[in-house]
């Protein structure tokens, strides 16, 4: 083999699949007997989600209906970061979540410092929110990512890019 094999480590979700669970979750809370009338609104911008609807029963079931739409999309929950549910104008409530995108710098180091431990024949570098990892044997390459799998991290893990 000639050279270094290498793949990089990201947190991203596709942004269309998240747009098409969003539709899907208005579509089944206004026809839903328990949510038809309680005016539930879902408001997506770049960097967060935004539930307002008549109570926190309401709140719970379009938390449900949402989260059902993610995982059949193949979207981790992990994407999501819920904030504190707060009152909203007229008595209803209002939780805003955080779209979780790209891997902090604390995150990648961490993950930078599991790899040195448990891998010494692979070399990760940190490149802005990704962690690429280099190494001369596949197979070492293929264990890093086993290990990481199994592995519970507060954000979604994608391996992606893996040169051979």
């Amino acid at each position: 083999m000639a050279g270094e094999s290498t793949f990089d480590i990201v947190s991203d979700f596709d942004e269309q699949e998240l747009v098409n669970a969003l539709d899907q979750t208005r579509r089944e809370v206004n026809t839903r007997f328990d949510l038809k009338d309680t005016k539930t609104e879902i408001v997506h911008d770049k960097t967060s989600l935004t539930i307002t609807t008549a109570s926190e029963t309401a709140l719970k079931g379009v938390r449900d209906v949402l989260e059902s739409k993610l995982i059949k999309r193949n979207l981790s929950l992990k994407i999501l970061k819920p904030e504190k549910i707060e009152e909203a104008a007229g008595g209803r409530v209002r939780q805003r979540f955080t779209l979780q995108r790209g891997l902090s710098s604390e995150l990648a180091r961490e993950i930078s410092k599991l790899i040195r431990d448990n891998f010494p024949k692979v070399k990760p570098t940190i490149q802005g929110d990704a962690v690429r990892v280099a190494g001369k044997s596949r197979d070492d390459l293929q264990a890093v990512i086993a290990f990481l799998k199994g592995k519970d991290f507060p954000v979604p893990l994608q391996f992606e890019n893996y040169r051979g």
